[in-house]
């Protein structure tokens, strides 16, 4: 079974920066598609970021092109996700997805991790 665990919250100024990472259990990691969702009060969990399976390409919604980098190590079996440029609209629950069975689909998902920005 595969178990998806994040950490790396807490609250920050406006401007600031903080860096979630996601902890996969598991042997074939390297298989996985990985994504990052977050969750505000009241609203849908949107997507926020992906990245293959070897790294090699990612994508970002456009609230946060350009301030945010996901990434991952293969060998940490860990994906992060690097947030510059922090502003109070972040604010949200965090999650951690993957892809295990090569669809579309993300079927594994983290308990989430809460992320404050303040103005």
């Amino acid at each position: 079974q595969v178990q998806l665990v994040e950490s790396g919250g807490g609250l920050v100024q406006a401007g600031g920066s903080l860096r979630l990472s996601c902890a996969v259990t598991g042997r074939t990691f390297s298989r996985y598609r990985m994504g990052w969702f977050r969750q505000a009060p009241g609203k849908e969990r949107e997507f926020v970021a992906a990245i293959s399976r070897s790294g090699s390409s990612t994508n970002y919604a456009d609230s946060v092109k350009g301030r945010f980098t996901i990434s991952r190590d293969n060998t940490k079996n860990t994906v992060y996700l690097q947030m510059n440029s922090l502003k109070p609209e972040d604010t949200a629950v965090y999650y951690c997805a993957a892809d295990t069975k090569g669809t579309v689909e993300y079927d594994c998902w983290g308990q989430g991790t809460q992320v404050t920005v303040s103005s």
